[in-house]
């Protein structure tokens, strides 16, 4: 399937699936839920990153049995906001499990959403490093997803 616009994502969705949100990094790809209404995103799990194939029959596994009609994707645009290497690849990542899933997907921009999961866990929550490592990626995915779920929101 083709990138869709991530305002028409929505309207695509077949009532009652969730969305899975993905924060794709180097070595871990955090995952989020929504609920079915999609009003709110959850942390759900951090995989480790693994070749595409294994990974992608991951997700599959996940997506059938959490109920998932589409994907968000976190899009880490450079703080100008410009479309760079790394930008790229988290939208050639994303349309490449779009088309093996089968499923709707939109990328979303995710600037400073680990910064922010960070400085929250620190001051919020007192979490160890070694504790924020193990929650950070699944939580910035959360944080994207939610953000993207509050944007695209009906009126």
């Amino acid at each position: 399937m083709t990138l869709f616009n991530p305002y028409a994502l929505r309207d695509a969705l077949p009532s009652g699936l969730r969305l899975l949100g993905l924060d794709p990094g180097q070595k871990t790809i955090g995952l989020a839920l929504s609920d079915v209404t999609l009003m709110l995103a959850s942390p759900y799990l951090s995989l480790k990153r693994r070749k595409f194939g294994e990974t992608a029959d991951e997700i599959g596994r996940i997506v059938r049995k959490e109920g998932i009609g589409g994907l968000i994707c976190g899009l880490p645009l450079s703080l100008d906001g410009s479309f760079g290497p790394a930008a790229r690849s988290a939208q050639d990542w994303m349309t490449e499990l779009s088309n093996r899933l089968d499923l709707p997907a939109c990328c979303w921009d995710e600037r400073l959403s680990s910064s922010a999961v960070n400085r929250f866990l620190i001051q919020e929550a007192d979490m160890t490093r070694k504790r924020r490592a193990e929650v950070v990626d699944k939580m910035a995915a959360a944080y994207t997803l939610q953000s993207w779920l509050d944007a695209t929101a009906p009126a």
